[in-house]
């Protein structure tokens, strides 16, 4: 046995490129990208990543040098996911909600060779190169990626994307990878409490995540995916190799609202989406149609409260939850349906499905452990510990900081940070961040457990729960909600005391919240993840109240900006799918 040595032909390191290739010849004509009036075909989406890749290595791009890339869903976003790695370089998408200073500091952290700018965020990239040129660093070569399907003239230098692919010589053999070990991406983690970290993947364990992710949703041939979740969160949850592995076709969207999602499921027949629980509020809110076929939603971001599961299903999505992080390659864990729970009802279906579930096939082992002691925690769904992970889809490390590599991989696990149970059947529940969990009189407070119980309160449209200091007992739980607009039924407005009474119903009294405080909306990240952060401050300085008697409401106005507001279509919040990472 130990002489049967590895060679060419029993060996080949493993990529997600390959499955463009294979896409390009078994689904040749096959339509690949469907963006406004303009579509193509997975051959002409092959011919045109080998320019780009050609044209890449023109302009002395090699092995392991960066590309950013600062865009919205479209072609071109696309196509970089594989020209870059067939350039043998690594593609870095930068997260389009940044400003300036946090841009820069990626490109320069990243040390970027060369940036790809959609029009739209010229002015963004030119304040971000500014900042650079202030500070002496390096400055990344320019490409404008101008509207394929509507030019516009726009530029930031003077190359334009079409004009570099055409550049590239069709004849280009894309660069071998030797080692399955080398980069493929780098991500920014989203730095809501320090500044971003730069992940690492593998070609290999992009290309494992891609395939346990497809065979896990059990995503069929010839797809219709539809790009509601942004393609710079974890490589769009490795889909858009994943699409290109199953023939099917992407619907890039450069504003992606309710109507626009509504619309393009009927006109192109859509059978797949990812999509954040945030971006269901946005549906059900935006004028909701009930869709003819059903649409298959892989969703993750934060825990999704029973309740809106089961608002959501009603319309004709079928939802499946997941977990991951972006040191996880994007999704981990996922509640892989049993075929025995088709018999419960449909309450006790949704609260099954708003677990985390178990692991991905490319995750080899996931286990909620005690993180002092390394000791697992009971499956009894109660006993509280740090979730962790390991197996293949687990990030190469954090780009030029060995410290916090070494202290989120140790012990032979990766450390998630999140803290969770895990049940007798083996399914784990995600119960908060570690640093989100209250603890009021030694008992330890889930604030997840206390916000899916406010979101089951018709009038509640979003909530987060943090801690606020308790003279008796340390912490108490603080809840920010944003309450709906009033119905033509409902001319009173929610108060604090009618949350408080509805919680009292539905939870131990040690569990409600001692304060309720109204918000225009919760702050969030770039990424529309709720910041806790600024959440825990402005709790910090709240002086609790024992016995909520009057019906007045706390209101403040913290000045955070609308999820999406500054990108607005047709009066419509833009919707950017979040992502827990």
């Amino acid at each position: 046995m130990d002489r049967l040595q590895k060679c060419q032909a029993n060996y080949v390191p493993l990529t997600p490129i390959t499955f463009l290739k294979r896409a390009a010849g078994a689904y040749t004509n096959r339509t690949s990208i469907i963006y406004a009036g303009t579509t193509f075909t997975w051959r002409q989406t092959y011919e045109r990543c080998i320019r780009l890749a050609s044209s890449l290595r023109n302009f002395n791009i090699s092995k392991n040098d960066v590309v950013s890339v600062l865009a919205p869903n479209i072609p071109a976003m696309y196509e970089m996911h594989f020209a870059v790695p067939m350039a043998g370089a690594v593609l870095n998408t930068i997260n389009t909600r940044l400003d300036a200073k946090n841009v820069a500091t990626i490109l320069r952290h990243s040390e970027a060779k060369a940036l790809f700018v959609d029009y739209q965020l010229v002015p963004l990239a030119r304040d971000a190169l500014r900042l650079l040129t202030s500070s002496q660093s390096s400055i990344p070569l320019v490409i404008v990626i101008d509207d394929v399907d509507s030019p516009t003239g726009a530029r930031l230098g003077e190359l334009e994307y079409e004009q570099v692919v055409r550049m590239g010589d069709p004849g280009f053999i894309p660069v071998e990878i030797n080692d399955e070990w080398d980069p493929i991406a780098l991500n920014y983690t989203s730095g809501t409490t320090s500044d971003p970290k730069g992940v690492v993947y593998s070609h290999r364990g992009a290309y494992l995540s891609t395939m346990s992710l497809i065979l896990g949703w059990e995503m069929g041939k010839e797809p219709v995916y539809l790009w509601s979740l942004p393609m710079f969160h974890c490589n769009g949850w490795t889909f858009p190799w994943g699409v290109a592995a199953r023939g099917g076709t992407n619907v890039c969207l450069r504003n992606t609202t309710a109507s626009d999602i509504y619309r393009n499921i009927t006109l192109h027949k859509v059978t797949h989406m990812c999509c954040a629980p945030i971006v269901f509020n946005i549906l059900l809110e935006g004028n909701p149609n009930k869709i003819h076929t059903p649409v298959e939603v892989l969703t993750g971001g934060a825990p999704p409260p029973a309740a809106l599961l089961q608002k959501i299903e009603r319309l004709g999505f079928r939802v499946t939850h997941g977990y991951g992080l972006t040191e996880a390659t994007g999704p981990a864990l996922y509640c892989e349906w049993q075929g025995k729970w088709n018999h419960l009802p449909q309450e006790e279906q949704a609260k099954l499905k708003s677990r985390q579930g178990i692991s991905f096939l490319t995750i080899a082992d996931v286990d909620v452990k005690n993180p002092v002691t390394m000791e697992s925690v009971p499956h009894d769904g109660k006993t509280m510990g740090e979730i962790v992970l390991r197996g293949s889809g687990i990030m190469k490390g954090y780009l030029n900081d060995p410290k916090a590599t070494s202290k989120a991989l140790k012990n032979g696990w990766f450390f998630t940070g999140d803290v969770g149970v895990i049940y007798p059947d083996g399914y784990v529940e995600i119960k908060d961040r570690s640093k989100d969990v209250i603890i009021s009189g030694g008992e330890n407070i889930s604030s997840v457990e206390v916000e899916a119980v406010l979101y089951q309160n018709p009038r509640v449209l979003e909530t987060a729960v943090v801690a606020m200091p308790h003279p008796k007992w340390g912490e108490s739980p603080c809840a920010f909600v944003v309450a709906k607009k009033n119905s033509a039924m409902e001319t009173d407005e929610i108060t604090e005391k009618d949350i408080i009474e509805y919680c009292r119903k539905s939870m131990p009294h040690f569990m409600v919240p001692k304060k309720v405080v109204f918000l225009a909306e919760l702050p969030k990240t770039g990424t529309g993840k709720v910041q806790k952060f600024e959440l825990r401050a402005l709790a910090s300085t709240f002086v609790v109240t024992e016995n909520v008697r009057s019906g007045k409401s706390t209101r403040v106005n913290t000045g955070v900006r609308r999820y999406g507001a500054d990108h607005q279509t047709h009066g419509e919040e833009q919707v950017l799918a979040a992502s827990r990472l």
